[in-house]
């Protein structure tokens, strides 16, 4: 019997049993459709934790660093060493923020702290209130901030503590609504300051969807557009000129061991400390949790499809008690017209592990069917995004259909080939 017969066969034996075929095929549709969906899902999860990375900007590196005593200018040194890294470093600035929460005004707009009792002298901030952030006119390169009206902060405004500041989205619409807020005043604990730019948008550029499991990240986005920068020299205004003890670095190759380096010889452990911070490494241990993930919930949804397999080989047996006076026939025929015993026992197990792999490849198909569904509408429930199973998963997952019904089959082919043609002809 050829390979066609085989197919025209096992097409006909399903056929021929509709109902239990398809009671058959669903196992393998609920464990398929349920791989497809759980691990697009944690691809979506992974997308939106990328999203939050990429708003937070790239090749970036934290540095923590101070002096005990305060006598040593450890920004103005580690600037002047980053321009001797023009190659490798495009940007440094401080990162400084402001210890009052004071009250900002333009008009009769009032943006404040506010604080609630939690009992026992305990208080609790309440509301939104901006990040008010000391920096240069290199923070918005060094934090992938976008200037969409006005200029950024100029070396000069720095170095001639000029008072004037640039307004994240969030806190622009909030003071001016759709009035252009540039070259406009606005007041901080009564000092004016002109506003010389408004960044873009970062929760308009970064799609994390909207749903429950996004909405987290989505926020942290959106706090990103919730700022007002000051030059960093107002550190004497606000801050009693406090030094400013945390920088952002921005560059093109990694740095880390270059910078560790120089503070390691310009900082004394009795003088100070510091400590370096790489973003890239928190985005590589989120990588592979996110795998993990990945195969855990693959190994979860694996259970089912292990269930389901175990039902092909369930109804494969059935099929081999009912058709044990077939394959007796086929046998006896082969002995009589002196055909090898091993090839008969070989044709018999290729037609029924044929059959079952039929049986799987089709529950496998409704399975992808299914699965797409069911991604679309976990994508749209969780992320408010339209996830769309990747091609690799499509096609691992019918073969995988395939190859349960050749594995879970296995066995009954097997049975059904051992069968002594002279017992087989007395079943009933």
């Amino acid at each position: 019997m050829n390979i066609t017969q085989a197919f025209k066969m096992a097409a006909k034996s399903i056929s021929a049993n509709k109902g239990r075929s398809a009671l058959t095929m669903l196992g393998v549709i609920i464990g398929l459709a349920a791989v497809i969906i759980l691990v697009s899902y944690a691809q979506g999860q992974n997308m939106a934790m990328r999203a939050y990375y990429e708003s937070m900007g790239t090749n970036t590196i934290t540095v923590s660093a101070s002096s005990y005593r305060g006598n040593v200018d450890i920004g103005g040194a580690l600037y002047d060493y980053c321009l001797q890294l023009d190659d490798l470093v495009v940007g440094v600035s401080p990162t400084g923020y402001l210890y009052s929460d004071p009250t900002i005004k333009f008009g009769s707009k009032t943006i404040s702290r506010q604080w609630q009792s939690m009992g026992g002298g305990a208080m609790m901030s309440t509301g939104q209130y901006p990040n008010l952030i000391l920096g240069n006119d290199k923070y918005g390169l060094c934090n992938d901030y976008v200037i969409a009206k006005g200029r950024d902060l100029s070396y000069l405004d720095v170095e001639k503590e000029s008072k004037v500041c640039v307004l994240g989205s969030a806190v622009a619409e909030e003071l001016f609504g759709f009035a252009d807020p540039v070259d406009k005043t606005i007041t901080v604990n009564g000092t004016p300051f002109r506003v010389i730019g408004v960044y873009e948008s970062k929760s308009g550029k970064v799609n994390v969807g909207g749903g429950e499991d996004a909405q987290w990240i989505k926020d942290s986005i959106n706090r990103q557009d919730y700022i007002i920068l000051f030059p960093s020299t107002m550190t004497r205004l606000f801050n009693n000129n406090q030094p400013i003890d945390q920088y952002i670095i921005k560059a093109k190759d990694a740095v880390t061991t270059l910078v560790n380096g120089f503070l390691g010889g310009f900082i004394s452990e009795d003088n100070g400390y510091y400590y370096i911070d790489n973003p890239t490494n928190y985005q590589n241990e989120q990588a592979q949790a996110d795998k993990l993930q990945q195969r855990f919930l693959g190994g979860i949804a694996a259970i089912s499809l292990l269930v389901g397999g175990i039902g092909i080989m369930n109804i494969m047996l059935v099929t081999v008690t009912e058709r044990t006076r077939e394959i007796g026939i086929r046998k006896a025929i082969g002995v009589g017209i002196r055909k090898a015993i091993g090839a008969e026992r070989k044709s018999i197990i290729v037609q029924f592990l044929i059959e079952a792999a039929m049986i799987c490849g089709i529950g496998g198909i409704f399975g992808i069917l299914v699965g797409y569904l069911g991604t679309l509408i976990v994508g749209k429930m969780s992320f408010q995004t339209i996830l769309v199973p990747s091609a690799g998963i499509t096609v691992g997952a019918f073969l995988i259909s395939v190859a349960l019904g050749i594995v879970f089959g296995l066995y009954p082919a097997v049975k059904a080939s051992g069968l002594q043609p002279v017992e087989a002809l007395r079943a009933d």
